[in-house]
């Protein structure tokens, strides 16, 4: 679990700052799950930082939510298609 947080800490996850006025802070906890391979045996032990949403009010502490999520094969097409077809990236 020391390597997990480590490795969110240099990714520069997050950064640490003061709450503003009148805000109060909203707790987190790890959430485990195991990988199992095809015969049953574990594969890998999986570990994941999440806020405790339901202390959350909608409008207090958040406005809205939103998690781009891409598949990497959507990204290859993209790039191949920009090189065929000459297409300048920002």
């Amino acid at each position: 679990m020391s390597a997990k947080l480590g490795a969110l800490e240099q990714n520069d996850t997050w950064s640490l700052t003061t709450l503003p006025q009148g805000k109060h802070a909203i707790g987190c906890k790890w959430v485990y799950k195991n990988k199992y391979r095809v015969d049953g045996t574990i594969e890998q032990y999986k570990a994941h930082l999440v806020a405790k949403g339901c202390t959350q009010q909608k409008g207090i502490d958040y406005l809205g939510t939103l998690s781009h999520v891409v598949k990497l094969v959507t990204v290859k097409v993209l790039l191949a298609l920009a090189t065929v077809n000459g297409w300048s990236l920002p």
